[in-house]
């Protein structure tokens, strides 16, 4: 009798890896025509140069460097072309986003053996490395609504998160936070419309194509951790309701404003670089929450979420080898 031995992962299911890259593309597709609406010519320009330049530059590497069939079928390429897209301003030249594509095509995902090898989100590298090399491009952000027709000459503004920054805790008084749910605020693409990100990460739960673990971790951690310094930072008595309606306006603010919700929902969550079992993940969400908070508030970048899972990216092996389920047959 012979007995065949295969490695892991030993449980299959019926999603196939396309059907889970073209998912979360239609997750995204709300955000997407929200960013069409404010941004308009801008967004469609910066979003089909990202997606366009990271399928031929994963088709050109594995058809003439690797010497092996091409896999951009299957829509991990066009899905990171998306989400780097997502991460742009978009007045953004075009050249740079090609810098961008090859920096999260060629350098973070094929030169660590392609899809399911990267260590790092491969469209958050892109978007870092950018922001390090070209910061004057990567910080200048379109007023939405002024320039719809307009590309690399828009009109530009800070984001909330800089006002912050910049003019302290007291400024949340004139921040209106229905534009934040509406994406009707400064920022990059995928940055803008909570209730649109929202609404695809409802369709990604009800299709299981991720779980609620993440991002409900981040967003908690971010909002429990931001409430406290709403509080630390208003003083006085913590029996004034006034005290903690700021305080809670303050961690509201921070949950919706920013990179924060595209990042806990479609990037966190990447199956590749983040921890296989629920203890896991909860335990990175906590940490990339604890993270974005910390380098929002402390740090010399008004943002921080990147960074935070780019950083919990590298903890994930990490993780994966303390927090394990318990073997079969054991008690």
């Amino acid at each position: 009798m012979e007995l065949t031995v295969s490695p892991a992962p030993h449980i299959h299911g019926n999603l196939t890896v396309s059907q889970c890259m073209y998912n979360v593309i239609i997750a995204l597709l709300p955000a997407f025509a929200v960013s069409l609406y404010f941004f308009g010519i801008g967004a469609l320009i910066v979003t089909l140069s990202s997606i366009l330049s990271c399928v031929i530059i994963e088709y050109l590497i594995q058809k003439y460097l690797l010497k092996e069939k091409p896999s951009i079928g299957n829509g991990s390429a066009i899905l990171t072309g998306f989400l780097l897209g997502l991460n742009l301003p978009s007045n953004l030249p075009i050249w740079i986003v090609i810098i961008g594509a090859v920096a999260a095509i060629g350098i973070t995902k094929m030169a660590f053996g392609g899809l399911g090898n990267n260590l790092f989100n491969p469209a958050l590298a892109g978007r870092v490395f950018l922001l390090i090399s070209f910061p004057t491009y990567m910080t200048q952000w379109p007023v939405p609504g002024a320039s719809r027709w307009s590309y690399t000459d828009a009109e530009t503004g800070a984001t909330l998160l800089s006002k912050l920054k910049e003019e302290g805790y007291q400024w949340i008084d004139q921040v209106d936070i229905t534009n934040l749910w509406i994406g009707n605020q400064g920022g990059s693409l995928g940055e803008v419309g909570a209730i649109a990100l929202l609404l695809g990460f409802a369709f990604l739960l009800y299709r299981r194509i991720i779980s609620w673990h993440i991002p409900v971790s981040i967003f908690a951690t971010v909002f429990l951790f931001s409430l406290a310094l709403g509080l630390g930072a208003e003083g006085g008595n913590l029996q004034d309701a006034h005290i903690w309606q700021g305080a809670f306006d303050f961690a509201l603010i921070q949950l919706l404003s920013g990179g924060l919700l595209l990042g806990a929902i479609y990037m966190a969550t990447d199956y590749v670089t983040s921890p296989m079992t629920s203890k896991g993940m909860v335990i990175y969400g906590i940490g990339i929450g604890i993270l974005t908070v910390v380098i929002r508030q402390w740090g010399g970048y008004p943002e921080g979420v990147s960074f935070a899972i780019l950083i919990m990216n590298a903890f994930t092996p990490l993780i994966n080898n303390y927090i394990k389920p318990k073997r079969f047959g054991r008690a």
